[in-house]
């Protein structure tokens, strides 16, 4: 591979040369007057070859005292391991695409970067979030680089947001105004660690938490980026990574990253993408939803408030007596401001024709949103003759002529969308960190292939255009110079069918493989649904779920994760789990989402060791708690995406039109990827044990049912309630007396074994009562 000599590389065992004449242990080369099938012959053969060797070449690698296992403590060979390998191998060699669906405890990571640094040439690595980038960057990549001592450089690349820039950082010292004397401090820090660190990365400055709101002053967004025109261009920390990238063997970014480039050309990708010989995707599951967010188009009041602050921010700072700025930017804030109070409550999704139903909702979104048009026309007619007073106001005048273009198409559905760059204002709700500040939209088509929704958030409103279908979308983005394309997670399949999966981005289903996890599940963990639950869709289910989980908690001695489906639910369960520890005595940590960061509330969850956690969608993925500090998981009920949300709603009436069940091809292939994503948090080495919990009595009692329980890890499976509560109990005594699972009930033929009922798979109706998930944070990070 290409790329300096990584420095601080020891020596470690002999490598077999990956350099070696494949084609002299072939056929001779043909003359070149031979016939075209002598020619072909040799290549066939020639490829032939190459896949041997390097097959051969990573049998030595993975064995039990080969390569790796010489140059890092504590590896153990692993079959999947070795196969998966062999998979991302020959797809790197053929220019091909694989699909590999890798249980937990694969090594999956080490299996697709050993085949990657040997043989991929340039490389584009995209992981799930920040935090498994930094993971890779930091952990994974260094040692396996250690243990092929092979001269591979690596680069790390973020979005723009997650480095400091020297221009606002002056502007934000210069200027004084802070909301807090804790603003003001972190502001010192901040300064300080411009002056020594090396790339600006803000994950470098623990000092100053991730969500602090200074970061949004102190870092540039697409939108207010100066580029060229920044007096401090030459010690940019985003031109100096992307510039790192560009030279780099490996470049890791993250899934938002990548595509961010793919629509806005504004990541440093777009010179990245063209020269890849492999792109992989980790945590792959997450792509169809990622892929859905920026091949649409968002326009948000929050990108109008910030551009009525910047200008006039600018506008006092280069023109101050060219015109009243206080007062050109009012009515652009206040009908802003008006949009978002057009509607009563927050956390909702409407397609537009719920809003056109409803005359309630529908008269002041429509009178608003007319004159937040007006509005943004007056302030682009009155920034046009400010504009040349300053590089900053030109700026302010071209976003501002941008979102007015974006809000009109957006507006008339007759009217083709072009291909039209956004970025969601900072302090936009967001999973954790931005898209190049938030969710960046791009060229979705108007007419029937696409669907106009509007989501309300606390503070501001989002108006969307979102594609059916990403397939066509990704597909071209694909097409062009031959290159191997690797998709790995845990959860891709339902029972090893990869078909909704590669129907969404539109993959070939029968390029996949599923590995196996090399974990004894059965021995390992149960998996208990309760009984006599109501259904859940009755109001009193949480409570139901809540008295469940309670004997489970307390034989468990905390250590619990509860997931809920839905952000109600979660205030709900936590609400009454506070209560029943005071009246009962139960002295064990209680943790819930939105008390603190994610991140930190998991830092305090592996430090207690008897924490019970609340959480919804931000805990069921990307979570990683291994040992004693989690026995128990609880789910509340199947993940089913709600049949009302805009998008799916769309897309299931499509699917009806084409005589197809929407809830066989869609919903349910969704819901089982989503359950065994919360699943997999409860076993995470071989040494774990535990309880997964599924409150939702449909996994029995549903012909579907059966489909489900089936693609989750073959834990032993038990109804029972005493035969968990002694397994739990059992955990929490010493090593050699613990784990041991009572099999009372639940064994083959056993009472409490979930009913192997055939599954009908053609009943598509049973799920209409999907609980929306009430705002749960949408959007991502880059």
């Amino acid at each position: 591979m290409a790329g300096q000599p990584a420095t601080g590389i020891e020596e470690s065992p002999t490598l077999p040369d990956p350099t070696d004449d494949l084609l002299s242990d072939a056929a001779e080369a043909p003359d070149a007057h031979e016939p075209a099938e002598s020619l072909g012959e040799a290549v066939a053969a020639a490829s032939a070859s190459q896949a041997a060797s390097q097959a051969a070449q990573l049998s030595t690698m993975f064995a039990d005292t080969g390569t790796l296992a010489t140059a890092i403590p504590g590896y153990r060979p692993r079959a999947s391991q070795l196969k998966m390998a062999e998979a991302v191998a020959n797809a790197i060699g053929q220019n091909d695409t694989v699909i590999v669906e890798a249980g937990t405890g694969t090594g999956k990571t080490f299996a697709y970067l050993v085949p990657a640094m040997l043989w991929g040439g340039k490389v584009i690595l995209s992981t799930g979030t920040k935090n498994l980038q930094d993971q890779l960057f930091l952990r994974d990549i260094p040692t396996v680089r250690h243990a092929l001592n092979v001269p591979v450089s690596v680069s790390l690349l973020k979005g723009r947001a997650n480095y400091v820039c020297h221009y606002h950082l002056e502007r934000a010292q210069a200027n004084g105004r802070l909301a807090s004397k804790q603003d003001a401090a972190w502001l010192r820090d901040i300064g300080n660690f411009a002056k020594t660190t090396a790339t600006g990365d803000k994950a470098e400055l623990a000092s100053v938490p991730e969500n602090a709101p200074v970061w949004q002053m102190v870092t540039s967004t697409r939108d207010n980026c100066l580029g060229s025109e920044c007096p401090n261009y030459k010690e940019c920390f985003v031109m100096r990574a992307r510039k790192e990238a560009q030279q780099a063997d490996v470049v890791v970014v993250n899934h938002h990253l990548f595509f961010a480039d793919v629509v806005l050309r504004d990541t440093g990708m777009a010179e990245l993408l063209p020269a890849a010989n492999t792109v992989i995707f980790d945590e792959a599951h997450q792509l169809p939803e990622t892929a859905t967010l920026f091949f649409g188009e968002t326009l948000s009041t929050s990108q109008l408030l910030e551009l009525a602050r910047d200008t006039v921010a600018e506008g006092l700072s280069h023109a101050r007596d060219a015109v009243d700025w206080v007062a050109l930017g009012a009515p652009l804030e206040r009908a802003a401001r008006d949009l978002r109070l057009a509607f009563g409550r927050d956390n909702v999704r409407m397609a537009m024709g719920q809003i056109d139903a409803d005359p309630r909702t529908a008269e002041p979104f429509y009178e608003t949103l007319d004159a937040l048009e007006e509005a943004l026309s007056g302030f682009v007619e009155a920034l046009e003759s400010q504009a040349e007073r300053a590089e900053t106001l030109e700026q302010c005048h071209r976003r501002a002529v941008e979102l007015a273009n974006r809000l009109e198409v957006w507006r008339d559905d007759r009217v083709a969308a072009t291909p039209a760059p956004t970025a969601v204002a900072s302090g936009e709700p967001a999973a954790e960190g931005d898209a190049e500040t938030a969710a960046p939209p791009a060229p979705a088509q108007s007419g029937p292939d696409t669907v106009r929704w509007v989501e309300v958030f606390s503070h501001t409103v989002q108006l969307h255009r979102t594609p059916l279908s990403i397939a066509p979308i990704f597909t071209r983005q694909r097409e062009g110079q031959p290159r191997a394309w690797v998709f790995t997670s845990a959860t891709l399949s339902v029972k090893g069918n990869f078909a909704h999966y590669a129907a969404q981005l539109g993959l070939n289903k029968d390029q996949s493989l599923t590995l196996p996890s090399p974990f004894d599940y059965a021995k390992q963990g149960l998996l208990y649904v309760p009984r006599d639950m109501p259904p859940p869709n009755s109001p009193q289910f949480t409570e139901a779920v809540v008295e469940k989980a309670l004997p489970l908690i307390e034989a468990a001695g905390g250590r619990t994760f509860l997931l809920c489906t839905t952000l109600r639910a979660v205030q709900k369960a936590s609400d009454m789990l506070y209560d029943l520890f005071a009246a009962r005595g139960i002295n064990l940590p209680l943790l819930v989402q939105g008390q603190a960061s994610r991140t930190e509330l998991l830092d305090r969850f592996r430090q207690l060791g008897n924490a019970v956690l609340v959480g919804s969608q931000s805990f069921w993925e990307g979570v990683d708690v291994r040992g004693e500090a989690l026995s128990l998981v609880i789910i509340d009920k199947l993940p089913f995406a709600p049949p009302d949300d805009p998008v799916l709603a769309a897309r299931m009436e499509v699917l009806q039109k084409k005589g197809l069940s929407p809830f066989a091809v869609h919903q349910l292939p969704h819901a089982v990827i989503t359950l065994k994503q919360g699943a997999g948090r409860l076993i995470r080495s071989e040494s774990d044990r535990g309880v997964l919990a599924i409150c939702d009595t449909r996994l029995v009692e549903k012909p579907y049912g059966r489909q489900i329980w089936q693609s989750l890890p073959p834990f032993t499976r038990t109804r029972e309630a005493e035969t968990v509560v002694r397994f739990l109990e059992s955990l929490r005594k010493p090593a050699d007396e613990a784990g041991t699972i009572a099999t009372s009930g639940a064994e083959a033929g056993g009472e409490g074994r979930v009913d192997e009922e055939r599954v009908d798979e053609g009943r598509g109706g049973e799920e209409r009562g999907g609980e929306e998930r009430g705002g749960e944070e949408r959007g991502g990070e880059a």
